[in-house]
């Protein structure tokens, strides 16, 4: 008698535990494709940080359209600002490291599932999505202009750039990408000193590479912000980072190890600032009173990211992910929320955040057509006069995390469900 044959539908399908691997972990400001995981054994305080630091990022962003005084002056000038305005910058400074740093781990464990060969060409694809998405999607949300007077190539653009770099790096040994990194990050500070005059192809290449810039090519301008060098330093870092995360890996050793690194990137981060010596090419100095003395010395550069602003905030988020493993909690699990929808909430921000500033000029007495920008926002002749208090600022800064909340939570429940279905959602 033949055995009963059993209908493939209810045959015991292996479900291997990814859970450790903390899926998705997104990068700045994308997501690798979805795994299903054990919410009780996920590595939660990555989509908490990333979460925390993409709301301080959207505070960054509404001041640049709602600030008064964003059009007249910068907020780390010791010159012009106060206590507030410059903290409220501080705080932001966090975010591109955070992130760009958290897509190197990504990077490492998603290729840790998938091997170096799949790994190796979604890297290359997802970078060139990312720079066409900066250069065309990011940047009509930031001046709603379809002619494209302006591009502004910052960190969407440099995120793409250092993984498509990253997709050839990942077939070196770890010590090697580890050693790499760490010379970029502590040595790009040597060619603060180098400068190529001029606003030709050349000055470009080297805005591209190290220092910053703006440049004209035909009827477009051109604002590196983010150049190369030391950003793709800190993605290889973090790549290097990313056996910490894996299942084998005892969390107890992690915690530990991250917190001393970070309690060690602080400690490094004060010696080197004190001595005024290398790190950083703005030197501090003595204040009319101790308080803006402390801002001088907190006053570090972020255009390209110096050694000392890399320690100053890559220190204190390794000290988050050692505290915050397992803290559970219904405010934990709504920032997380933030932290697993990044690349869309990214764009959903960036476009609620202009047409409220719309509203708001409309209502200040400006035309509509005044916010369909040229220039940086905060540069537009057609705007001087336009703003608002920073109470104002962080009122519309709340009130706009609250809405995204609803939409973020409702398309991560969709990717949740349809990411093994829908490839693109891996680009998304």
């Amino acid at each position: 008698m033949k055995a009963p044959v059993r209908h493939p539908s209810v045959w015991p399908v292996y479900q291997p535990n990814f859970s450790m691997y903390n899926m998705p972990i997104p990068d700045y400001p994308g997501s690798y494709p979805r795994l299903r995981t054990s919410k009780r054994s996920r590595v939660e305080s990555i989509d908490l940080l990333r979460g925390v630091v993409m709301i301080l990022m959207a505070l960054d962003h509404v001041r640049d359209y709602f600030h008064k005084d964003a059009f007249l002056f910068s907020p780390t000038d010791l010159t012009q600002t106060n206590a507030a305005i410059f903290l409220t910058r501080l705080i932001t400074h966090f975010c591109a490291p955070v992130f760009i740093f958290l897509a190197g781990t990504s990077a490492y464990l998603y290729g840790s599932t998938r091997g170096k060969k799949q790994l190796s060409f979604y890297l290359f694809t997802r970078g060139l999505w990312l720079i066409f998405a900066e250069c065309f999607i990011v940047t009509l949300e930031w001046t709603f202009n379809p002619s494209y007077p302006y591009f502004n190539l910052a960190v969407i653009w440099v995120t793409g750039l250092s993984m498509v770099l990253l997709s050839a790096l990942i077939y070196a040994d770890q010590l090697v990408i580890a050693v790499l990194a760490v010379l970029i990050i502590a040595g790009h500070n040597l060619l603060d000193g180098v400068h190529y005059p001029g606003t030709g192809s050349g000055s470009f290449m080297w805005a591209l590479l190290h220092e910053p810039g703006s440049f004209t090519f035909g009827h477009s301008s051109f604002t590196v912000r983010y150049p190369l060098l030391p950003w793709v330093g800190i993605m290889a870092l973090g790549y290097t980072f990313g056996r910490y995360y894996l299942p084998t890996y005892n969390a107890q050793k992690r915690k530990q190890k991250l917190r001393w690194l970070g309690v060690g990137a602080v400690i490094l981060f004060a010696a080197l600032r004190a001595s005024n010596g290398y790190g950083d090419p703005a030197h501090w100095a003595v204040q009319t009173n101790g308080l803006f003395s402390a801002l001088s010395f907190l006053n570090v550069s972020k255009y390209p990211p110096s050694l000392l602003y890399v320690l100053m905030t890559l220190g204190p988020a390794f000290i988050f992910l050692s505290l915050f493993e397992k803290t559970p909690g219904i405010w934990r699990s709504a920032i997380a929320v933030f932290g697993r929808v990044p690349m869309f909430y990214y764009l959903a921000h960036l476009l609620l955040i202009h047409s409220l500033a719309i509203v708001a000029a409309v209502l200040s007495g400006y035309q509509w057509q005044d916010m369909v920008l040229n220039t940086n926002v905060n540069k537009a002749v057609e705007m001087q006069g336009y703003g608002f208090s920073l109470v104002t600022v962080y009122l519309v800064w709340l009130a706009l995390i609250f809405i995204l909340y609803t939409f973020c939570k409702r398309f991560d429940k969709y990717k949740r469900t349809n990411h093994t279905q829908k490839w693109w959602l891996g680009y998304l």
